[in-house]
């Protein structure tokens, strides 16, 4: 696909004009500069032309960012074949505004120059400085109103091949980093893709939102997704709201990368795990930066994270350095390999085999001689696999009983660090009610 990317001094609205025209908020939005600093890819489709759009960090900033920010900016350019360069002209141009002009220059990139917040053609008038900038006629939009998009999407395909790529059919799987600040999320992600696609810093807290690449490997697509830090509590509204992002971005992945540093064990590895694990995707923990755990602490440490995850000791584990790209092919075949256990579904017959089994391995809990009885077992859903259980008695389904039918469907359904999920009905498949009718269906347990 054609990529286009949005470049521009901070707070003119980048951001905003990217999540209109790929019709979704997938970028951080705030009222003050700086909150993009890398560059997020969105895929968006117009009059059958799909393209890569990317929102790039504010460059000519004047901060500590500044040189990082347009090093990456500058990256994703060399592969855009058309840049909106967008303006607040009812602000005038500004030495940031000539500085990006000229160095737009010296990439001899195709421009378009985008005036935002022109919400009305009173507001016109402004566009006669930015003639002078020599990208030709400006284009007044609005992206908080969706004013003049068509107008400006219309220039940016003049500088666009022919769209006759077909459209892959298979979908890449969908990665996500998660972690707490500063684990080396970023820096995992820029050694598997081997480039410095993020921003890394020492600084925690640098990736503000979640940063989209898709990358292939083995012949598989994938989309890795580096989320925002996630911190026990965020100290400013920016925090609480990537926060939040790194939340929709795990609901929207396939399989999670918990990542964890070795180095440094918290109790607040323990709330990711929950959010990873409730959100019924496969899990791979990923210790970075062992190579910095001594080798007289190894078997330490790996206590510690048994104490710490116990709760979903069924996860596999990789173990990784971003450093030196220890572990990296490694986190990618194991999530391959969990995505296929992930989506696979079971034959009823295997399944009520195996339920016998588990029945004659394990006694069935019995409360005053009337034990648990289970007559039927099957798969209701995959993506999490989903079995439903038909039994007597719901409330007869002890917490330690129903944990050993999970350990026995991993292991002996080969479904191996996948969290499943078993739906109790009391409903017996031989009892008739009246006129041969089956009785209705009693509440379910989950």
């Amino acid at each position: 696909m054609h990529k286009v990317a949005i470049v521009g001094r901070p707070n003119v609205g980048k951001s905003s004009l990217f999540n209109r025209l790929i019709g979704r908020r997938e970028a951080v939005v705030a009222d003050f500069p700086g909150v993009t600093r890398d560059v997020k890819e969105g895929v968006m489709l117009y009059e059958n032309h799909r393209m890569v759009l990317m929102d790039t960090g504010g460059l000519w900033s004047g901060d500590e960012w500044e040189q990082a920010i347009r090093e990456k900016a500058e990256m994703a350019l060399h592969d855009a074949l058309a840049v909106i360069f967008l303006l607040d002209p009812r602000e005038g141009l500004s030495t940031a505004d000539y500085e990006v002009a000229e160095w737009l220059r010296r990439l001899d990139k195709p421009v378009v120059i985008a005036a935002n917040k022109i919400d009305s053609p009173l507001h016109e008038a402004y566009l006669a400085e930015l003639w002078g900038l020599g990208f030709g006629e400006p284009v007044p939009v609005s992206a908080e109103h969706a004013r003049g998009l068509d107008t400006l999407m219309e220039r940016v395909l003049e500088h666009l091949p022919t769209d006759d790529e077909d459209v892959p059919e298979i979908a890449p799987i969908r990665i996500s980093l998660i972690g707490r600040p500063n684990v080396g999320k970023s820096s995992l992600l820029n050694a598997i893709l081997g480039e410095e696609r993020v921003i890394v810093s020492e600084v925690p807290g640098t990736t503000r939102d979640s940063v989209d690449a898709e990358f292939n490997f083995a012949g598989q697509r994938f989309v890795l997704v580096d989320t925002a830090g996630i911190r026990r509590k965020p100290d400013t509204s920016i925090e609480e709201y990537s926060m939040q992002r790194s939340e929709t971005a795990i609901k929207r992945s396939d399989v999670i990368w918990l990542v964890i540093n070795a180095t440094d064990l918290g109790d607040h590895e323990l709330k990711l795990a929950n959010l990873a694990y409730e959100s019924g995707k496969p899990v791979i923990v990923v210790v970075n930066k062992w190579d910095l755990v001594p080798d007289e602490d190894l078997k330490r440490t790996t206590k510690d994270l048994d104490q710490k995850l116990f709760h979903i000791s069924f996860a596999p584990r990789v173990y990784t350095s971003a450093i030196n790209d220890y572990g990296i092919h490694d986190m990618l075949a194991e999530a391959m390999k969990l995505y296929a256990k992930w989506q696979s579904r079971l034959q009823t017959s295997e399944l009520n085999r195996w339920l016998e089994i588990w029945q004659v391995r394990q006694r069935v809990p019995n409360f005053h001689g009337k034990p648990l009885k289970m007559y039927f077992m099957t798969q209701a859903e995959t993506a999490p696999p989903t079995f439903v259980i038909f039994c007597n008695r719901a409330d007869f389904v002890t917490r330690a009983y129903e944990n050993f039918l999970h350990n026995r469907i991993r292991e002996d359904l080969d479904l191996a660090g996948i969290p499943v999920r078993l739906v109790w009905r009391e409903k017996g498949p031989y009892k008739k009610g009246k006129k041969g009718e089956q009785d209705e269906e009693a509440p379910v347990k989950k």
